[in-house]
C-alpha cells in the first residue's frame, strides 16, 4: 500500500450520474464540463503506488494500481471523457450523459483494476453502460443491434470468469500480471479469448460495425474510445509476448482495411477500421519489446483521438442531414464546411501524415516489429497503412463532401450544433499537438525507448506511401463509388443461424411438443399418474392414517383405563397397589437370589 494522493477517478463519473439529472440550464451545462476536468486534474495528479487493497481471506482486491501504464490509459480515457461530453452537451435528454459517464468510470475501474475480479466486475460494467448508448437509438436496428451487442459480450463474459475461476482453482491467486507464454493453461487462454472479443479479433470481431453503426450519435462517440482499448490494456497488462496475437493482429488489420474499402456506411467503415488499427496494437503486444509495447500504448492514445474526431464528423453530418449512407451523401462542402475540415484533419492522422498524430505513434509498432526481425508483420502493417488512407483520408471526405456538385436532398440549413464545433475543434488541436510535439506523448509511455518519428528516411517513406495511395485511389475512383449494397460477414452466421434456430423451435418442435408429446402424455402419462395418485391417496387414508389414528386410539383407551383403576380416590385401592407392588418386588429378589446362587 503506498501513502502518495490516490483518488479513483471513476468516482466522479459515477457521482455525477446521480447528481446530472436534478441539474438544468447553466448549472448543468458547467457541471457537464468541470465534472470531467475534474477526474482529468485528479489522474494527473495520482502519484505511481498501489491503493485501495482489500484483503478477504486469501484473496487480495486492489482497485488502484497506478503505474505508468494504467496512468496513461486513464489520461486518456479522462480526455476523451471531456471531449465527448462536450460533444453530446446539446443533448435534452440526460441518459446518452449518463450511460456514457458510467462507461468510462466502468474503463477506469478496469485500468487501474490490479486483480482478475476487480477487473471482471468492471469489465462487466462496461458492457451493460455501452449497450445502453446502442438501445437509446431507439429504433428497430439499433434494439436488434444492442441485443446480439448484448448476447456477444455475454459470452465473452462467461469465458473471462471461467478463465478466472480456474486460475484461482490452479494458483490460489487473482493478481492481475502477466502471464509466461511457454506455460499458458486453459485458465490463460480462457481469459485471452475473453480479451479478444472485446478487442473486436475476427472472427469475434462483427459486434463492432454492428453496434458502432446502430448506436447513437453521441454514443457512438464514446464507444469507439473505450470498449477496445480497454481490451488493448489489458491484453498488454496479461499477454505480451504472446506470439499468436502478432499473427491475430496483422490479420486484424488487414481485413479490417478489405471491409472498410467495401462499406457503405460511412459509421460502419469507421467501425471497421478501428478493427484494423487495433490490429496494430496486438500486434505490438504479441512482439512485447519494450518498443512494441510502447508503441501500442502510444497508437491507443493517439488512436482514441483521432477515431473520435472522425465519429464526431460524421456524426455531425448524420445529426444535421440524418444520413450516413455515402450513396445519399455528397457535395456538402458549402454546407458543413467546419465539419468537413475536422473530419480531414482526422482522416489525416489516422492515415500517418508527418505532423499529425498517427504519424508518431503507428511507426512504434512497425519499427518494433523490424527490431524483431518480423518482416512478413512489418510489411503487413505498413500494408494495411496504405489501405488506411485509401479510405479514411480519401473516401470518407470525397464521397460525404464532394462527389455530388450539391446533396441529393435540401440542403442543411445550418452547420452542426456549437458544441459539436467546439469538441471537434479540441480533439482536432490535440491530433495536431501530438504529431508535432511527439514528446509530450512519449513521456507518459510504461518504457523508456528511444524512438525517433520525424528521421528523412520515415518522412520520405510515408510521403511515397500516401502519394502513390492518393494517386490509385483517383485512378480507381468509379470502382469505388458507394453502392447501396448490404455487406456480409461473419455475424450473418449467427444472424440468420438464430433466425433459423427460432423458425425450427416454432415450427417442427412447436408442432412435436403439441402432437406426439402431448398426445403421449394424455394417452400414457397421464392416466399412469392418476393411479399413482390413486394409490398414494388409498395409502394414506388406510394405510397411514388407519395406524396413526389406530395407535392414538390405543393409547386413550389404555390411558383412561389405567386412570380409572389407578386414580379412583379410594385408599383402600391405593393400599392394596402398593402392597402387590411390594410382594412382586420382595418375589423378584428372592428369585433372583437363589437364580445367582
Amino acid at each position: 500500500m503506498s501513502s502518495g494522493f490516490f483518488i479513483h477517478p471513476s468516482i466522479f463519473f459515477f457521482a455525477g450520474m446521480a447528481v446530472l439529472p436534478f441539474l438544468k440550464g447553466i448549472q448543468r451545462n458547467v457541471f457537464l464540463v468541470i465534472l470531467p476536468l475534474i477526474a482529468l486534474a485528479t489522474v494527473v495528479n495520482i502519484d505511481p503506488g498501489q491503493y485501495a487493497s482489500l484483503k478477504i481471506t486469501t484473496l487480495e482486491l486492489i482497485m488502484g494500481r497506478a503505474d505508468k501504464m494504467s496512468l496513461m490509459f486513464a489520461h486518456v480515457f479522462t480526455l476523451m471523457a471531456l471531449l465527448g461530453t462536450i460533444y453530446g452537451m446539446h443533448l435534452k435528454d440526460n441518459w446518452q450523459i449518463i450511460a456514457a459517464w458510467g462507461y468510462v468510470g466502468s474503463a477506469l475501474g478496469c485500468v487501474f483494476a490490479g486483480d482478475y475480479l476487480t477487473l471482471f466486475l468492471f469489465w462487466e460494467g462496461l458492457m451493460v453502460t455501452s449497450v445502453c448508448l446502442v438501445f437509446l437509438r431507439k429504433n428497430r436496428a439499433s434494439l436488434r443491434a444492442g441485443y446480439r451487442y448484448f448476447l456477444v459480450h455475454t459470452a465473452g463474459g462467461l469465458a473471462l470468469l471461467a478463465g478466472i475461476f480456474l486460475l484461482y482453482y490452479h494458483t490460489g491467486s487473482l493478481a492481475f500480471g502477466p502471464f509466461e507464454p511457454n506455460n499458458a493453461s486453459w485458465a490463460v487462454y480462457l481469459i485471452m479469448a475473453g480479451f479478444l472479443l472485446n478487442a473486436a479479433v475476427p472472427p469475434l470481431h462483427a459486434w463492432l460495425p454492428d453496434a458502432y453503426g446502430s448506436a447513437t450519435v453521441v454514443g457512438s462517440v464514446f464507444m469507439c474510445a473505450y470498449t477496445t482499448k480497454t481490451a488493448v490494456y489489458a491484453l498488454a497488462r496479461a499477454f505480451p509476448g504472446f506470439e499468436i496475437l502478432i499473427v491475430l493482429g496483422v490479420i486484424m488489420a488487414l481485413y479490417g482495411v478489405v471491409y472498410a474499402v467495401l462499406e457503405n456506411d460511412a459509421r460502419r467503415l469507421l467501425s471497421y477500421h478501428i478493427i484494423s488499427q487495433v490490429g496494430y496494437m496486438v500486434t505490438g503486444v504479441g512482439i512485447g519489446t519494450a518498443m512494441s509495447l510502447s508503441g501500442t500504448c502510444a497508437h491507443a492514445y493517439a488512436h482514441i483521438l483521432y477515431k473520435a474526431l472522425l465519429f464526431m464528423g460524421v456524426g455531425a453530418v448524420l445529426e444535421v442531414t440524418g444520413k450516413s449512407k455515402f450513396s445519399e451523401l455528397g457535395g456538402l462542402w458549402r454546407y458543413m464546411p467546419y465539419s468537413l475540415v475536422f473530419t480531414l484533419i482526422g482522416g489525416l492522422s489516422i492515415s500517418a501524415f508527418p505532423g499529425f498524430s498517427g504519424f508518431v505513434s503507428k511507426s512504434m509498432v512497425i519499427a518494433g516489429a523490424w527490431q524483431s526481425h518480423l518482416i512478413w508483420a512489418a510489411l503487413g502493417l505498413t500494408l494495411a497503412s496504405a489501405g488506411t488512407f485509401l479510405h479514411t483520408g480519401l473516401k470518407v471526405p470525397y464521397f460525404i463532401w464532394f462527389w455530388k456538385e450539391r446533396p441529393p436532398f435540401d440542403p442543411p440549413k445550418k452547420e452542426a450544433p456549437l458544441n459539436m464545433q467546439i469538441a471537434m475543434g479540441l480533439t482536432a488541436f490535440f491530433c495536431i499537438f501530438i504529431g508535432v510535439r511527439p514528446q509530450a506523448l512519449y513521456s507518459m509511455l510504461p518504457f523508456n525507448v528511444e524512438y525517433h518519428p520525424y528521421t528523412l528516411y520515415h518522412v520520405m517513406e510515408s510521403w511515397q506511401i500516401l502519394l502513390f495511395t492518393m494517386l490509385g485511389f483517383f485512378l480507381l475512383i468509379k470502382k469505388l463509388t458507394p453502392e447501396p449494397l448490404i455487406g456480409l460477414d461473419v455475424d450473418w452466421f449467427y444472424r440468420k443461424g438464430g433466425g433459423l434456430f427460432l423458425k425450427f423451435c416454432k415450427g417442427v418442435l412447436a408442432k412435436v411438443e403439441n402432437g406426439l408429446i402431448m398426445n403421449i402424455h394424455q394417452t400414457f402419462f397421464l392416466p399412469l399418474m392418476k393411479i399413482i395418485a390413486s394409490f398414494c391417496s388409498w395409502n394414506d387414508q388406510k394405510v397411514v392414517d388407519g395406524i396413526v389414528d389406530g395407535t392414538a386410539s390405543s393409547t386413550l383407551t389404555l390411558s383412561s383405563r389405567l386412570a380409572n383403576a389407578l386414580q379412583s380416590g379410594l385408599l383402600y385401592r391405593y393400599l392394596a397397589a402398593m402392597l402387590t407392588v411390594l410382594a412382586a418386588i420382595i418375589g423378584a429378589t428372592l428369585w433372583l437370589t437363589q437364580w445367582i446362587k
